[in-house]
C-alpha cells in the first residue's frame, strides 16, 4: 500500500472516529432530557472535546503508525517571542473585533451594561458594580485565557491542529489543509449547533445557517490556530489560542442590546463580530503560499 493511499485511509478514520465518539457523546444532552446550557450539559460538551484527541490516538493505534511525533513539544527555544504573541493577541483581537462589530451597529451597544447590572444586583457579585464585572472579565481573558481552558481545547487539538492537519499536508498546500482542517472541525459541530451552540435556535435559516456560520468561523479560526501550529511545530499554540478564544467568547454579550442577530455577531462566531481575525487569517493564508511542505513519503513522520 502506497503511503499516499495510507494517509487518506487515517485521514477518513480519524475524521470518523472524531465525528462519532463526540455525536454520541453531544447526543446524551437531549437523551438525558437536559437543557443545553444547563450545568450538565456543560460536562458533555467539556467530554466531547477530548474526542479529536481519543480519536487520534485510536487511528495511531488501529492503523499501527505509532506515537512518535504527537506535536506535543511546545519548542520554547528561539520562539519565546512567539510564545508572548500568541498570549496576548488573541485577547487583542477579541477586544477589536468588538469594536468594530459595535462600530458597525452602534445601536446594539448597550453602554448601561444592563446584563452585567443585574449580576450586581444579585448579590452573587460580592459588592462588584458592573464596570468592575466588565473589568475583570477582560482582564480574566489578556492574563490567563490562553490557560484556563487549556485542558479541553487540547483535547481538541491534539487532533485537529497535531494530527488531521499534518496528514493533510502530506497530499496538498499548506493553504489547501489550513481550509480544509476549518471545515471538518466546524462540521464536527453541526449537532451542537442544533442544540442551539453559538446561535441559539430562534435565527432565520436554523439550523444549516447556523452551521454554515459555524464553519467559516472554524475556517477562521482554524487558519490562525494552524499557522501557529505550522510555525511552532506544536499543537500547544494551537490550544493556547483555542483557550483565549473560549475564554473571551462571551465577553461582547455583556454589552449588547437584545434583539441581536447572533448569526453577524457580536462574537467572534458571527460572521461580521470577528472582522479583524478575517483580516489575519487571510494575511496568513496567503503568507503561508500554496507549496507542500510535507509529502507523502514523510507521512510516518507525522
Amino acid at each position: 500500500m502506497s503511503e499516499k493511499i495510507l494517509v487518506k485511509k487515517r485521514i477518513i478514520l480519524f475524521t470518523l472516529l472524531a465525528a462519532a465518539i463526540a455525536w454520541i457523546i453531544f447526543t446524551m444532552i437531549p437523551v438525558t432530557g437536559s437543557e443545553y446550557g444547563s450545568g450538565i450539559s456543560v460536562i458533555f460538551l467539556a467530554a466531547g472535546m477530548f474526542a479529536p484527541a481519543i480519536a487520534s490516538l485510536l487511528t495511531r493505534l488501529i492503523t499501527k503508525e505509532g506515537f512518535r511525533n504527537m506535536y506535543l513539544r511546545p519548542h520554547f527555544k528561539g520562539h519565546i517571542r512567539h510564545y508572548v504573541l500568541i498570549w496576548f493577541a488573541p485577547a487583542v483581537l477579541l477586544l477589536l473585533s468588538m469594536a468594530v462589530y459595535f462600530l458597525i451597529f452602534p445601536g446594539q451597544f448597550d453602554p448601561d451594561l444592563t446584563i452585567l447590572q443585574q449580576a450586581a444586583a444579585s448579590g452573587n457579585a460580592g459588592g462588584l458594580t458592573a464596570g468592575m464585572l466588565l473589568l475583570i472579565s477582560a482582564l480574566q481573558i489578556v492574563v490567563i485565557g490562553p490557560i484556563v481552558n487549556i485542558i479541553p481545547t487540547m483535547g481538541e487539538e491534539l487532533g485537529w491542529r497535531g494530527y488531521l492537519l499534518p496528514k493533510l499536508r502530506t497530499l496538498m498546500s499548506d493553504r489547501k489543509a489550513l481550509v480544509l482542517t476549518g471545515v471538518i472541525w466546524g462540521l464536527w459541530h453541526a449537532p451542537v449547533i442544533v442544540m442551539g451552540h453559538n446561535y441559539g435556535t430562534a435565527y432565520w435559516g436554523y439550523p444549516w445557517l447556523g452551521i454554515l456560520t459555524m464553519v467559516f468561523f472554524c475556517v477562521v479560526l482554524g487558519i490562525v490556530e494552524g499557522y501557529a501550529t505550522i510555525k511552532l511545530d506544536s499543537a500547544i499554540p494551537a490550544a493556547m489560542i483555542h483557550s483565549t478564544v473560549n475564554a473571551g467568547a462571551a465577553f461582547p454579550i455583556y454589552m449588547v442590546n437584545a434583539g441581536y442577530n447572533p448569526i453577524l455577531g457580536p462574537t467572534i462566531a458571527g460572521f461580521l463580530g470577528g472582522i479583524p481575525f478575517v483580516i489575519v487569517a487571510v494575511v496568513l493564508l496567503v503568507r503561508i503560499g500554496k507549496t507542500r511542505t510535507l509529502s507523502a513519503e514523510f507521512a510516518e513522520m507525522v
